[in-house]
Parts: C-alpha cells; sequence; structure tokens
C-alpha cells in the first residue's frame, strides 16, 4: 500500500500514513489542534490550512465546496474530515 507523509505544523510532527487516510483520523491520535464537530463535512469546525502539499490531496466533493464557501474559507483550506492524503509529503495547520 501507498504511504505519505503527513506533517502537522501546530505540534511539529510529521506521521508516515497509508495513501487515502483523512486527516482528521491522524490529527486525532497524535493530538494535533484540529478541532472537529460532526466529522460527515456538514458543520466547518474542521477547517485545516493546507501548508504545502495540496496536489497530494483528494479533490474537494461539492459538498466539502459548499461548506468551505459558506465558512469563507481560504484557498489553501480544507475540511480535515473529508480530504485524504494520496501520497507525497502534505503540511498543515489549524485554520
Amino acid at each position: 500500500m501507498a504511504q505519505a507523509k503527513l506533517t502537522f505544523a501546530d505540534v511539529s510532527l510529521t506521521v508516515n500514513v497509508p495513501a487515502g487516510t483523512r486527516i482528521i483520523e491522524i490529527s486525532e491520535k497524535i493530538g494535533a489542534g484540529i478541532t472537529y464537530g460532526c466529522r460527515e463535512g456538514e458543520c466547518g469546525t474542521c477547517l485545516t490550512r493546507i501548508v504545502s502539499g495540496a496536489e497530494n490531496l483528494t479533490e474537494p466533493s461539492a459538498l466539502e465546496q459548499r461548506v468551505l464557501k459558506e465558512n469563507l474559507a481560504a484557498r489553501n483550506d480544507r475540511l480535515a474530515c473529508q480530504c485524504q492524503v494520496l501520497g507525497g509529503e502534505v503540511t498543515v495547520r489549524p485554520a
């Protein structure tokens, strides 16, 4: 299975994750500062800034795009409960 490197800038920690892993899953395990509520992509509390490696993430779904727009998210923001790491290296921090 393909691996990726996911770095949480707020806690200065990099972990290897299997491709297809959602950012929120690893954030919970390591105690990073990404908060969350619903885990279903509807509330927007897990808004996460992609510092680098956005090209290594899944494309936003229609639901995620709607929630990002409703929350006036910045261009490099994603919902940690929705986006998956596909490979390569990704660095994130709470938005």
